[in-house]
């Protein structure tokens, strides 16, 4: 008996035995980089400083301080402090302050710094990848003038920041698009990988979404830096944005659609070339006992490639999705342990749903044989992704939002609201895609010589064959070749095949008024869609409603707590000696933060005017430890001082100190708390 060495397998088994252990392999990864990832922050917030913004001081500080919501990210240069002629008097080294849940950086300034009006400029990067930035000013002794001007661009504003965010709404789209119709081809109409459109849409998506990645990643350090386009050139930028936590999720994007370009080619080869092959409905033919035994071989290899590419394609969807999660809103603020996989799923369901439209959009445009099953195949799946879509995106407003307020109070979730109306009208309009797809026929087959008139004769034979890009049939003629010398000729027999083309198309398309009227529908989807992403890419560098709601409980102090109503005290005091009783009346106006007038008026027990040798007067912030901040009035009349432009920087419960000297040896002090809003 002659041994025969077992024949080696085809590249198809070879492609579906190595895709489901790269898929595993994949997973694993992913699987590790959620289980490292640790409680992340935030999109921060400046929560104090000290000084404090507006703060008058008596004495120079050793260094300035900024607290923080969450952790952030600093650079050597995130912390500048600036005298009034813009000259920088920090040290330019930062230090890490943070203890426990307390954020906090500083910056150490020159000694001996001289009285005036000083400038504290921060820029840093929050853990949700978004740059963030600001500047408040403080003075030493008093106010003074200050040449230094506030920056009035925003972090990761100007045109680097135009540029970035269309490249994350080109990653966006990409990848909705790319899962969406790699998802629709596997799961719904396994004969469209064979078709020209459909692999078109598939390879332009990859590489949109690879562009839009290579773009954010060398954009990302002028973004959440300079905001000059020339620093894209910096190689130490770019070397300190793979360091963080953002450049490591976009190369690992990078990464994983390298390994996807291999699962479109098997996609597009090897199982393309399958369902191209395969006969009408799937079906083997077996005739024989041999040919049977070839078939149930062949159907275990085609349902071992479908299985392969199903793992992988899943895995790789998942980890292009996670790269978001990883390093955007998910990752931050509460249980961000299970909203990274909330966000995950939130992201393959909207590109289940929206990108299999667009594939199906671009199916019944170019190919007007669809299959019913198909398209009813679409339908629940994008049914099943509108309610993970509901529940997942629930949740992650609650997240975000912290509050009903919120919802219509802060930019976040007003872009809330209107993405939530785009997607009741995506729904709606929805509904009647399923309501055509319920009333839809099968495409009739078009006998292109009895239904459409032929083109004028031409010399020459005419063959039939079929369009493997769209499956209409067509016609080829050979007249060209029969009338080299008249390109006048040839160039009308080329016009006249492609309307005869183009009206078989029309026909096919059009023969039933159900397949027609879905078509419109999808159309209206998949316009909608594009106004759902673009809203969505707006929300995901918008500050969250929790972070807005933190900032306001920073800055709500400095809100008047009396408003329009100056504070009036009165004040008895008695030093001791001989006519040392009576009583200061005391009247700051407007009673708010920034600048007063004070008015102090001095009065003897029986209420005439008494004229005080010497009358000073002090405000402290004992909270915050600000002041003593002194006011020296001056006399204006008999019992009268007054001082205009007393500076008080901060909001809450100040205590005035009143000192009354009465002879060269007699005096006090007498003080109350008031509330300055």
């Amino acid at each position: 008996m002659t041994a025969t060495a077992p024949a080696p397998p085809p590249a198809r088994v070879r492609a579906a035995a190595v895709l489901p252990r790269l898929a595993l392999v994949l997973a694993a990864l992913l699987a590790l980089l959620f289980a490292a990832a640790g409680p992340a922050s935030a999109h921060a917030a400046l929560t104090a400083s000290d000084p404090g913004e507006g703060a008058v001081v008596a004495t120079a500080p050793a260094q300035v301080t900024l607290s923080f919501s969450e952790k952030v990210a600093l650079g050597e240069d995130s912390i500048r402090v600036l005298d009034p002629r813009g000259k920088r008097v920090d040290t330019g080294e930062i230090r890490d302050m943070c203890s426990g849940s307390t954020i906090r950086y500083g910056t150490a300034l020159h000694p001996g710094l001289p009285d005036g009006t000083y400038t504290v400029a921060w820029q840093a990067v929050s853990a949700d990848s978004h740059p963030i930035a600001g500047a408040f000013t403080f003075s030493i002794g008093a106010p003074s003038e200050t040449t230094v001007a506030l920056p009035e661009r925003q972090a990761g504003g100007g045109p680097v920041g135009a540029a970035y965010g269309l490249a994350r709404y080109a990653a966006y789209a990409g990848f909705t698009v790319l899962v969406g119709a790699c998802a629709f081809i596997l799961a719904c109409w396994r004969r469209g990988a064979a078709v020209r459109p459909m692999q078109k849409l598939v390879l332009r998506a990859w590489v949109v979404l690879t562009a839009a990645t290579l773009a954010m990643l060398v954009l990302r350090h002028p973004y959440t830096g300079s905001g000059n386009f020339a620093d894209v050139f910096d190689l130490a930028g770019l070397k300190a944005v793979l360091a963080t936590k953002t450049g490591a999720a976009l190369v690992s994007r990078l990464l994983l659609l390298g390994a996807a370009a291999l699962f479109i080619a098997v996609l597009f080869g090897a199982f393309a070339r399958r369902q191209a092959t395969a006969p009408e409905g799937g079906a083997v033919a077996a005739e024989t006992a041999a040919d049977e035994q070839d078939g149930k071989e062949d159907s275990r290899d085609a349902a071992d490639l479908f299985f392969g590419l199903a793992v992988a394609g899943s895995v790789f969807a998942a980890g292009i999705a996670a790269t978001w999660a990883l390093s955007e809103h998910a990752s931050t603020g509460l249980q961000n342990g299970i909203a990274m996989p909330v966000d995950v799923l939130h992201l393959l369901a909207a590109a289940a749903w929206l990108g299999g439209l667009t594939a199906l959009l671009v199916a019944l445009y170019t190919v007007p044989e669809v299959e019913r099953e198909a398209v009813r195949r679409f339908s629940r799946i994008a049914f099943a992704g509108v309610v993970v879509l509901v529940a997942t995106g629930a949740y992650q407003s609650w997240r975000q939002l912290g509050s009903w307020q919120a919802l219509t109070g802060t930019s976040y979730g007003r872009l809330l609201i209107i993405k939530g109306a785009l997607v009741a009208v995506l729904v709606g309009v929805a509904y009647l895609s399923r309501r055509w797809t319920a009333r839809l026929g099968e495409a009739p087959a078009v006998d292109a010589a009895a239904d459409v008139p032929a083109p004028a004769a031409a010399p020459g034979a005419v063959s039939r064959e079929t369009s493997t890009e769209t499956g209409v049939s067509r016609e080829t003629s050979t007249a060209a070749a029969d009338v080299p010398g008249d390109p006048e000729r040839a160039a009308q027999l080329a016009r006249q095949r492609a309307a005869r083309e183009n009206a078989l198309r029309r026909q096919a398309r059009d023969a039933d008024p159900a397949r027609a009227g879905l078509r419109r529908s999808v159309l209206a989807e998949a316009a909608v869609a594009v106004a759902v992403l673009a809203v969505t890419t707006v929300l995901t560098s918008t500050e969250p409603g929790r972070v807005v709601a933190q900032e306001a409980g920073r800055n709500g102090a400095s809100a008047p707590a009396v408003p329009n109503r100056a504070v009036k005290i009165t004040l008895p005091f008695d030093t001791g000696g001989v006519n040392g009783k009576g009583s200061v009346r005391l009247e700051l106006d407007p009673g708010r933060t920034g600048s007063n007038t004070l008015h102090v008026w001095a009065e003897s027990p029986d209420g005439a005017p008494l004229d005080l040798p010497e009358v000073k007067v002090a405000f402290t912030l004992p909270a915050k430890e600000v002041g003593p901040l002194p006011a020296s009035p001056d006399r204006a009349g008999p019992g009268h001082w007054s001082a205009p432009g007393v500076q008080l920087p901060l909001a809450g419960e100040w205590r005035i100190d009143v000192t009354v000297r009465t002879s060269e040896i007699d005096q006090t002090t007498v003080q109350k708390t008031v509330k300055i809003g």
